[in-house]
């Protein structure tokens, strides 16, 4: 049979083109078989199946192709599997936070000195998950994931004790007031019943505004873990600080010790749509003991279809360190899934308006109280209240946030490779690990290298706070922590020393002219406030120099200042003072307006600025 030769166009796209193609076609090719192309003939018929076919196609593949790329993606399934393949997690609503502000009385006491004190057998100890509610809107709910122990008090969770009523001139009850951060939502619970052990297997919860899975434990007491990914087989884990909570022992800044977990009993999470939460599980069996496997020359290349010759071999971790289950999968048992679900424009409350709560489950610390009738009236002194507003709440991600966060992810990964990386994750350890106030990060100089030592060392100098928000040295204990939180997220090759910073106390003397007509003390006490808010410590880095020009600036601009005659920053030093007992030559250090950092890497700071603020008025 001979090849046709006919002219075929690729570009049509729609019904119409599609028809007007065809007609040409064959008014080309066939002009003496069909040439009736009225709208109501019976070849337009065929014709116009044809372009429907056509089009509808076209819509398709086009549909297809464009939801495979998450830059054009718009199905919402879609882009929520696209998203998950980038290692995001969309969110189908956001939950707003707040300071919650907790409060109890205690009555007095006389010590052993014959002072008036609290008396701390009354505490009480609120218990974590705590539910708050709006006084304004009783379906806005709060939880407080952490417990509030009144009778502990330390740097990372300090307890403000104030004078609440007096009887004559001598207090009898004192006012406790302590600060948690609180979340909006409700714990949910559910369960899921498994006979037989299914690879991979998936359960559904389905509710809406789900925000996260708090826990899930079985029906013989075990705990099933959330990862990132079922590949991901350790967890960090926390333990109570023994000095954390022993009056007799140093005090410490961390209340708890964190460490690293093997765990096979394992599951990950995600959204396949806004009302429903898939877990998934691994594949294995309780027997499958992927925690205890130890790489060696027999199992070393397991599952290889050849055995010749290894040495070019590029071997996967997964053939030899763990099993291939990716965790156990569950059987014989039902899981209790416990979940929370709030959150959205709703949850930003008011300020003032989280008053109420269930006070059932909230117990004194001392089981043995000696006036039931006290008792009775402590425990009913407990009282909420929020002082700012709560915020932070959202009604979920919309297409175009899934999509750039996404991508947005891919590229940041979780991994620590540059320096800012390490800064970014050393300030975001949770904060019943120890806060790190300053963290700062440099290479290590090559005169510090020891031998052997290969150049990829890197120091990070940090600092903590103290119960009053000064910054102090940070504990080995809260070393100890960064360190572990650490070892999970760096690179293999990079080592990483956890050093001290140093603290360099500060004082601040200012001259101005006053503009006449203005009272010399308000203007001067309006200066002090400026420069306490510039010297405040939330504002200062390690290694950040001071800029005397723009301290000027900032005291032109105060109502009343005609002229600034002279800034002076000046170093005070002594542990007997109260202050660093680290020297620093200011003077020396300062050029052109700069006061500029030592190379070793160290911080200003204001340390008490009641008292280092000096100004004067003098004339013109």
């Amino acid at each position: 049979m001979a090849t046709l030769n006919r002219n075929i166009t690729y570009t049509n796209r729609d019904f119409n083109t599609f028809r007007n193609a065809l007609i040409d076609y064959s008014k080309t090719y066939f002009p003496n078989t069909y040439n009736d192309f009225s709208t109501d003939s019976t070849g337009m018929l065929f014709i116009e199946m044809a372009s429907y076919v056509g089009d509808v196609l076209s819509f398709y593949l086009d549909n297809q192709i464009q939801e495979t790329f998450i830059q054009y993606a718009r199905q919402e399934s879609n882009l929520f599997d696209l998203a998950y393949m980038l290692g995001y997690k969309p969110k189908v609503t956001t939950a707003a936070t707040v300071d919650i502000s907790l409060y109890q009385q205690l009555p007095s006491k006389i010590d052993s000195s014959g002072a008036v004190v609290p008396d701390f057998d009354y505490c009480l100890k609120i218990p974590n998950n705590f539910q708050i509610t709006s006084n304004a809107n009783s379906s806005v709910k709060f939880i407080i994931e952490d417990v509030c122990d009144f009778s502990v008090s330390s740097s990372q969770d300090p307890t403000d004790i104030s004078i609440y009523s007096l009887s004559g001139t001598t207090p009898d009850r004192f006012l406790l007031k302590k600060t948690r951060k609180a979340i909006s939502g409700t714990i949910k619970s559910t369960l899921f019943e498994f006979t037989t052990p299914t690879k991979y297997s998936t359960v559904n919860i389905n509710d809406s505004q789900i925000i996260n899975v708090v826990d899930c434990f079985d029906s013989q007491g075990n705990e099933w873990n959330e990862v990132l990914n079922l590949a991901q087989d350790t967890v960090f884990t926390t333990k109570i600080n023994a000095n954390y909570t022993d009056p007799n022992a140093i005090q410490d800044d961390a209340p708890n010790l964190l460490n690293l977990k093997q765990v096979q009993r394992r599951f990950t999470t995600r959204f396949i749509s806004k009302t429903q939460l898939q877990l998934g599980f691994g594949a294995g069996t309780v027997s499958d003991n992927d925690e205890n496997l130890v790489p060696n020359p027999d199992n070393v290349g397991t599952g290889l279809a050849f055995s010749k010759d290894k040495l070019t071999t590029a071997y996967s971790p997964l053939n030899f360190m763990f099993t291939d289950t990716y965790g156990i999968a569950p059987s014989n048992t039902t899981l209790i899934v416990r979940y929370l679900v709030g959150g959205g424009l709703s949850s930003n409350v008011l300020s003032g308006t989280l008053t109420n709560f269930d006070s059932s489950n909230i117990v004194f610390v001392n089981p043995n109280i000696s006036s039931t009738a006290l008792a009775n009236i402590i425990f009913s002194s407990v009282a909420t209240n929020n002082i700012l507003a709560a915020d932070g709440g959202q009604s979920g991600d919309s297409i175009e946030t899934i999509r750039q966060n996404a991508l947005g992810n891919f590229q940041n990964q979780l991994r620590t490779v540059t320096q800012q990386d390490y800064l970014i994750r050393a300030l975001s350890m949770p904060a019943n690990m120890g806060t790190i106030a300053k963290a700062f990060i440099q290479p290590t100089k090559v005169a510090e290298y020891g031998i052997g030592e290969l150049p990829t060392i890197l120091d990070m100098y940090v600092l903590s706070y103290d119960s009053s928000k000064k910054l102090r040295t940070a504990s080995s204990t809260l070393k100890q922590n960064l360190k572990t939180y650490l070892s999970e997220y760096r690179m293999i090759n990079d080592s990483i020393k956890i050093k001290d910073a140093y603290i360099i106390n500060i004082t601040c003397n200012f001259d101005i002219i006053v503009l006449p007509n203005y009272n010399n003390n308000e203007v001067i006490l309006n200066c002090i406030s400026e420069i306490q808010s510039y010297f405040n410590i939330d504002n200062w880095n390690i290694n950040q120099p001071i800029l005397l020009k723009s301290i000027n600036i900032l005291l032109d601009q105060v109502i009343g200042v005609q002229t600034v005659t002279n800034v002076e920053i000046k170093n005070i030093a002594g542990k007997s003072l109260g202050y660093s007992e680290y020297s620093y030559d200011v003077k020396a250090a300062t050029n052109q307006g700069v006061v500029y950092p030592s190379v070793d890497p160290m911080v200003f700071e204001l340390k008490y600025p009641q008292s280092d603020i000096v100004g004067r008025v003098v004339p013109l």
